[in-house]
This record gives structure tokens, C-alpha cells and sequence, in this order.
């Protein structure tokens, strides 16, 4: 578990709120079965959070093989994750990548986030709800994936992302603070400082990681983005290393964690 303790420009003095952060974790094969995903769910319950969210990425980076949990499977386990004001979801690429029925049609629903839906978890995509919480008032914004459909050749025009920023910070309506899931944390670079935290997974920082450098992230910003807390121009991001790994089974320098933040 990894703790980040930190009040974000703009956060109300004396409020207090919880984050339990889960990502990446590609469900499937030896190093992510059920029972691990379980444990995981276990885990976070004793931290006692306030708000649970994850950030995508919910399936193995290949193929589903016939051994591989169903997504009902997976979902059940998570729909036990308890905290009083919810827990929330976004979509990571492989959640589309490995969801053939959604790269042909070039669009939802995907199998992954219907399993979610069916189990109780919301899945924000360019969508953004106003909470009550015990730290008052709070937006949560979860953005379309940056890289759904990045592996089809695509119609001449047509963005490979579903994300829609703009259209998702049109919806809030006053200015209590925003919390922004995205699962890849490209995004955060052109962000605007309205966005009180920016919270992202995709990079499993960087899965190998020496020195506190990793030498292949997926992030056209390289090693800016690709792990832990970056505070820019006022602005927080947050980026999780995950939980399982993708393409290559190895991690070094780079521990699966669940990432508790505390604001306040």
C-alpha cells in the first residue's frame, strides 16, 4: 500500500476525505486469478475509505484465454469493495483492445464495463457526478480512454480516443473540488488548474524501474508522467504503478501497490 498525503490548491480547510486507488490490474493467468483479485478487494476494505476508484485496465494485455475469469467473474469480487460515498470506474485501452466487438464497431459497450455495470459500479466515460461526502461537497470526472482504438486503422478523421474533456468539464456546475479519473496520464499535461487532482494508472510505472527511472513507458511524455505524485504549475497528479503487469510478466523496481490518498 502507498500513501500520499496531500491538501491540492483549492481543497476546503479542515476537510478530510480517503482515496483507495485501484489500477491495472489484468485479470487472467498465473499472476492475476480470481483469488488474488479478492485479496486485493480484502485489503483495500481495511484501509476504510471514503471513496473507491479504479482506474481501468480490468483485463489481461492479450487475447482472453479459456482459463481467464469471466468478466462477471471479476466484477462480482469487486462489487465488495465498501466505501460510504461509492466506488467508481473507468476504462482502461486493453478494456478495449482485447474487446473485439468493440474495435469492430468502433464504439461501446464493452464487455468490461457492462460486467461493472451489472455489478453495481458505476463507469464515468466523459461523464462527471456531484457527491456528498464527508469532506462536503466533490465532483468525480472520469474521462474516455486516450487510446481505445489505437490499434484499428480508423476511418480518415476519426480520433482514436473516446476522450472528450471539454464535453465532461461542461457538466460541473459549481466550484466544489474535481476530482479527474483518467487512465492514461497524457492528459494531464494540458489540463486545466479547475481540475482539483488528476488521478491515472496505464504506465505501471514503467514496470521495470531503476534509480527512479524506467526505460520504456507508454506515455509520449517518457518518464515525466510515468509514476507517483507530479505537482505542476499548482496542479496534482497522482499515477498509480498498479497491480498486474502487461505484455512481459516481470516488474523490478516497480512493486504492484494500492494507492491510499489522503486530501486534507
Amino acid at each position: 500500500m502507498t500513501r500520499y498525503r496531500l491538501k491540492p490548491a483549492g481543497w476546503p480547510d479542515g476537510k478530510q476525505l480517503r482515496l483507495a486507488v485501484i489500477s491495472d490490474l489484468h485479470v487472467g493467468g498465473v499472476h492475476m486469478p480470481l483469488s488474488r483479485v479478492g485479496a486485493i478487494v480484502d485489503q483495500v476494505n481495511l484501509l476504510k475509505p471514503d471513496l473507491v476508484l479504479l482506474l481501468g485496465d480490468f483485463v489481461a494485455s492479450r487475447a482472453r484465454r479459456p482459463g481467464d475469469p469471466a468478466p462477471s467473474e471479476w466484477a462480482s469480487e469487486l462489487a465488495r469493495l465498501a466505501a460510504p460515498a461509492g466506488r467508481f470506474a473507468v476504462l482502461g485501452n486493453h478494456d478495449w483492445w482485447q474487446d473485439e466487438r468493440a474495435q469492430h464497431r468502433l464504439g461501446g459497450p464493452t464487455q468490461a464495463g457492462l460486467a461493472l455495470e451489472t455489478a453495481g459500479i458505476p463507469v464515468l466515460e466523459n461523464r462527471a457526478l456531484r457527491l456528498e461526502t464527508g469532506a462536503g461537497p466533490l465532483w468525480l470526472a472520469g474521462l474516455g480512454d486516450q487510446e481505445a482504438f489505437a490499434m484499428r486503422r480508423r476511418p480518415r478523421g476519426r480520433r482514436y480516443g473516446i476522450d472528450d474533456l471539454p464535453a465532461t468539464l461542461a457538466m460541473f456546475e459549481d466550484d466544489a473540488p474535481l476530482i479527474l479519473m483518467a487512465h492514461e496520464p497524457d492528459i494531464f499535461a494540458g489540463a486545466p488548474a479547475r481540475i482539483t487532482l488528476t488521478l491515472s494508472g496505464h504506465t505501471h510505472g514503467g514496470q521495470v524501474r531503476l534509480f527512479g527511472w524506467s526505460p520504456l513507458v507508454p506515455s509520449r511524455y517518457g518518464n515525466r508522467y510515468a509514476y507517483g505524485h507530479v505537482r505542476e504549475n499548482g496542479r496534482d497528479l497522482i499515477v498509480s504503478a498498479g497491480l498486474g503487469t502487461s505484455k512481459l510478466p516481470i516488474r523490478l523496481g516497480a512493486p504492484p501497490e494500492i494507492v491510499l490518498v489522503e486530501l486534507g
